[in-house]
């Protein structure tokens, strides 16, 4: 799939001219660039370019050396991007994340602009998720069963609680490759943690609920860029398409399968932007649009036929790109985290005591 096949028009609500201005510059910039494999090189210098173009933590507060904008606009840029390099997106959202909850130390001050311009990725996962298994027995150690950050050797950021966060650097860590559905340019890793309690900073005071929501509407806008791109794949496809000499869309079955995959991604669209901060919310969105993200991808596969599961064609990599994006926010542990957080557990703590024991 070449990157400019991803993109096609807006589908929700009308755009200010700001808002147009960086949706056309951002479909401009993608189809100038082309396709994102694992390739450290070239995943690292489009990181900087979105950099520098004020793009990669464009939703982060101006106080903190972000570009401020307001959650609409971080979410048209991360739909637009992620039409095309879905696992991008995906880090860009992490990086929100991570400047939110390290912005405001001195400490971090370093980090937070590399992390701007897509310098230095940040992996960040909840102390409670499913997959993660930290022990604390003076020092640190564990493992981390997945990140995808696009990057091979990533910092850590764990969410504890409500208030804290344990930072890891990549020193401490050893990451190894690991297969994935789809995502390229994800540099999918699984990490290996041994330190001393010297090596990892704890930070306390910390809103961990915003950096959650961060990640979870950021999730649902990546869905909605996934949806987005295999719905436009399909109808382009069915477009072109002819049989009995007539194209595609001229089949009433079809137009009707075109028109049901358009108004899920817009469903989908629509939850990225409108959901609240309440983390339910936040969750319900994430865990809806990753899942009808895979039906729209899936059906747009089939208005391809049997061509659909040939590679020259992009919906088939989009249907792997949406499998792969819900493994890779995590969907399951999510939902266990905010099951203890509404039945007031949302305590990181008993994670480490358990494992140490």
């Amino acid at each position: 799939m070449t990157a400019s096949s991803a993109q096609a028009g807006w589908w929700g609500p009308p755009l200010d001219d700001d808002q147009r201005e960086l949706r056309t510059m951002l479909d401009g910039f993608i189809a100038s660039r082309g396709d994102v494999l694992d390739d450290d090189g070239d995943v690292q210098g489009l990181m900087t370019e979105l950099g520098e173009l004020g793009v990669w933590t464009l939703g982060t507060a101006e106080s903190l050396g972000g570009g401020g904008a307001d959650h609409t606009t971080t979410v048209i840029a991360l739909e637009r991007m992620a039409r095309a390099w879905p696992a991008l997106a995906w880090a860009s959202v992490q990086a929100h994340a991570a400047v939110t909850a390290l912005g405001a130390s001195d400490e971090f001050t370093e980090l937070v602009t590399q992390i701007h311009g897509g310098a230095a990725a940040v992996a960040v996962v909840d102390a409670d998720a499913t997959h993660v298994r930290l022990v604390h027995d003076g020092g640190w150690s564990g493992s981390v069963a997945r990140v995808d950050v696009a990057a091979p050797d990533p910092h850590l950021l764990v969410l504890v609680g409500t208030d804290r966060a344990l930072f890891f650097p990549s020193s401490v860590m050893t990451s190894k490759s690991l297969r994935r559905t789809g995502f390229g340019g994800a540099m999918t890793r699984s990490l290996q943690i041994d330190a001393t309690a010297g090596d990892v900073t704890e930070l306390s005071g910390i809103d961990c609920a915003a950096s959650r929501v961060t990640l979870r509407l950021g999730a649902a806008a990546v869905a909605a860029g996934i949806a987005g791109a295999a719905t436009t794949a399909a109808h382009s496809y069915a477009s072109d398409r002819r049989q009995f000499g007539a194209a595609l869309t001229a089949i009433p079955t079809v137009r009707q399968s075109l028109l049901n995959q358009r108004a899920a991604a817009g469903t989908i669209l629509n939850a990225a932007l409108t959901a609240s901060g309440d983390p339910v919310a936040a969750f319900s969105a994430m865990r809806t649009s990753c899942d009808t993200a895979i039906d729209v991808a899936a059906s747009a596969l089939q208005s391809h036929g049997g061509y659909g599961y040939l590679t020259e064609y992009p919906v088939e990599r989009q249907f792997r790109d949406a499998v792969s994006l819900r493994a890779a926010v995590d969907a399951w542990g999510a939902a266990v985290v905010t099951a203890a957080q509404i039945c007031g557990q949302p305590d990181g703590e008993a994670t480490f005591r358990r494992e140490a024991s």
